[in-house]
């Protein structure tokens, strides 16, 4: 893709951005397009990626999307993104990149403005992380109760990535995107091995009231990152609504 004349720049993202590859690890490719040859390369975006190997499939979405995710033959998984120079703006999720291609110096320019910024957790988002966390804890206590199992366990799940996403913010560090396990788990999460233990452990029941003892053990560690959090944003009057909120279930 570098000898095509249309293109401006070409980094990876992703694992091989932070240096953190394995033998399962995705391949995040960006590529910097001309502005007036944008829609044609998104418009070939499929055709393109065949040329790259043996296309066992590709994950689509609705509309037209600025990406392609193509599944290789024997068992590899490229995600590749397209952008103009204007959509490419400094973040701290463009930190840990790996500049293949950048004849113009544009891209180093760009990942050294991304590395002034950090991240810190604003009152908006802690406000709608507190509201996800009781509402899960609500909602998985009403399907329980109605023996919806598959639900529970799916809500379950969402409660243990909220606490983990809390204290992803109480580190601060950027926390993925709604129910994005990445990087979470494993030997490449950023949080410590008794948090690690903690996530291991809150299993989910065979039967309702596993479930409910699967979402008590969960409690302790729930009530102090969002002491914490609370206490982070200047906002000590939040710190007990989560009482108020668990005592209704529990």
């Amino acid at each position: 893709m570098i000898n095509d004349k249309d293109v401006l720049g070409l980094f990876y993202g992703g694992s091989i951005g932070s240096g953190q590859t394995d033998l399962y690890s995705d391949i995040d490719v960006r590529v910097v397009i001309k502005d007036e040859m944008y829609q044609t390369f998104l418009h070939l975006k499929e055709e393109r990626a065949k040329v790259w190997g043996d296309v066992l499939f590709f994950e689509r979405s609705p509309g037209q999307t600025n990406y392609t995710v193509a599944h290789y033959r024997p068992f590899l998984k490229v995600d590749c993104f397209y952008y103009r120079k204007k959509d490419l703006k400094p973040s701290v999720w463009m930190t840990d990149i790996k500049i293949t291609y950048d004849p113009a110096g544009m891209l180093k320019n760009f990942k050294n403005l991304s590395a002034r910024h950090s991240y810190r957790m604003t009152e908006e988002e802690f406000f709608i992380w507190q509201g996800k966390l009781f509402a899960y804890f609500h909602e998985v206590y009403r399907r329980a109760m109605r023996d919806e199992e598959s639900y529970v366990h799916t809500l379950i799940i969402g409660l243990k990535w909220l606490i983990a996403t809390g204290w992803y913010m109480e580190k601060g560090i950027q926390p993925n995107s709604i129910g994005d396990w990445s990087k979470i788990e494993g030997e490449r999460s950023p949080l410590e091995a008794f948090k690690l233990k903690l996530l291991e452990n809150w299993r989910i029941g065979s039967n309702a009231s596993g479930n409910l003892e699967t979402i008590s053990k969960m409690v302790p560690a729930a009530r102090r990152v969002h002491r914490s959090l609370c206490m982070r944003i200047n906002q000590p009057s939040q710190v007990h609504k989560i009482d108020e909120v668990l005592e209704l279930i529990l």
